[in-house]
């Protein structure tokens, strides 16, 4: 799709990325840019591990451990 024909139908072009479809524009024939759908963006929810996490998770690391992490 041409600039131009982007540029007017811009709604329509929304529509068709926010139903998952990619678009592509070009300047001249050439493409120079795309138009796709955002993953969504999940919220993290504080507590989500709770009751899962053993609390040996934090103890402190055994001293062999903390040297391999300081080379």
């Amino acid at each position: 799709m041409n600039i131009h024909e982007a540029k007017t139908n811009f709604s329509r072009l929304l529509e068709e990325v926010q139903a998952g479809r990619e678009v592509i524009i070009a300047k001249r024939g050439k493409k120079i840019a795309r138009l796709c759908p955002i993953e969504s963006e999940e919220r993290r929810s504080p507590g989500l591990l709770k009751g899962k996490v053993d609390d040996a998770f934090f103890d402190a690391l055994p001293e062999a451990e903390l040297e391999a992490w300081e080379r």
